[in-house]
């Protein structure tokens, strides 16, 4: 989660750095971080880990002032998972614990800035970063036979049920973050933050009757969230009715930045179907041999004059099987992209 996925807070957009991401599908490596450190067979995590976490295991936004937000956290520990670097995790997972966990619930605050004098100053949780923290936190104690993050898994499952979903429009909605996106006549919802490998986990871990009406509600808000003559999702979406779901008004309706990350957990749940004018849309443009645009549009149709970056080509592979750039990028958000859509 970053700055401008944040309804009414301040930040950093996307757009401040995407020019950089037309020069990031060279990359350079940097892996003065890896010595003295046993290293994993994967080398595309080597190099994301090494650029990207810091020796206390912050995973720092080099695209965003150089701060760190629950979701790289997030993001840091299933990949640290899936390349069985124990070490690594159990560095990120204690700082994302001791820095960004609440006293007063089992859920994180969403941003760390290095550059203020309370570098965690807003309590307000990320909602995709806590359920992909719960999601290794478990993984992790299982594969690592280690109790208590399977206990700490099972305690944050339990605060996103409690103050991340809400009953409204007979739905059972997922909140982007505790605070901010529940108004008298709308809910704002961003259907990224449907992370469905790990709400597939949680139904697994805590049963079909606690998280099967989320996660049924949920692929029913994305099939709606079709917008346009492409039937794109966009990056916020507005909630008014049990079938009203439109673009958020005050962001742009944009199938952009956010909303790339709809067709990467459809595509590693099992759930293309649920992305299937996607995959259509791409394919068609790769056909007519045209770019892929980083952001569309859905209402005007108005394009991104900039290709998608390395991260979201790697996501248009995996959905629809092109290839993809093989360099891992510079920007963490782009990179990040890259090894998600490895899962």
């Amino acid at each position: 989660m970053v700055d401008d996925k944040r309804a009414g807070w301040p930040g950093v957009d996307r757009r401040t750095f995407s020019l950089g991401m037309l020069m990031a599908f060279t990359a350079a490596c940097n892996t003065g971080g890896s010595q003295g450190r046993a290293q994993p067979a994967d080398s595309f995590w080597t190099l994301w880990r090494d650029r990207f976490v810091a020796p206390e295991g912050r995973v720092v936004d080099t695209g965003n002032g150089r701060i760190s937000h629950s979701e790289g956290q997030s993001y840091g520990m299933i990949l640290a998972l899936r390349a069985d670097d124990r070490e690594a995790f159990e560095r990120i997972a204690k700082w994302t614990q001791d820095t960004l966990g609440r006293s007063d619930m089992a859920l994180h605050s969403w941003r760390y800035d290095p550059r203020q004098a309370v570098p965690v100053s807003d309590p307000n949780n990320a909602t995709d970063g806590d359920i992909v923290i719960a999601w290794a936190l478990a993984l992790a104690g299982k594969r690592w036979k280690r109790a208590d993050w399977i206990e700490r898994a099972g305690a944050v499952r339990a605060a996103i049920r409690k103050q991340c979903v809400v009953s409204r429009f007979e739905r059972n909605l997922l909140l982007p973050g505790i605070v901010g996106f529940v108004e008298p006549a709308q809910v704002t919802l961003n259907p990224s933050y449907f992370v469905w490998p790990a709400l597939d986990q949680f139904a697994k871990a805590d049963g079909a009757a606690v998280w099967g009406p989320v996660i049924r509600d949920c692929e029913e808000i994305t099939r709606l969230a079709r917008f346009g003559s492409s039937q794109l999702p966009t990056d916020w979406v507005a909630i008014t009715g049990r079938n009203d779901v439109a673009p958020a008004v005050g962001k742009p309706p944009r199938f952009g930045y956010d909303a790339i990350r709809i067709p990467l957990y459809a595509a590693v749940s099992g759930r293309s179907a649920l992305v299937q004018p996607v995959a259509d849309w791409w394919r068609a443009r790769l056909a007519q041999h045209r770019p892929l645009p980083a952001w569309t549009d859905v209402v005007t149709g108005e394009e991104a004059n900039y290709a998608l970056s390395s991260g979201g080509a790697a996501i248009a592979g995996r959905l629809i099987g092109s290839p993809a750039t093989a360099a891992l990028d510079t920007d963490y958000f782009s990179a990040s992209l890259q090894m998600l859509a490895r899962l």
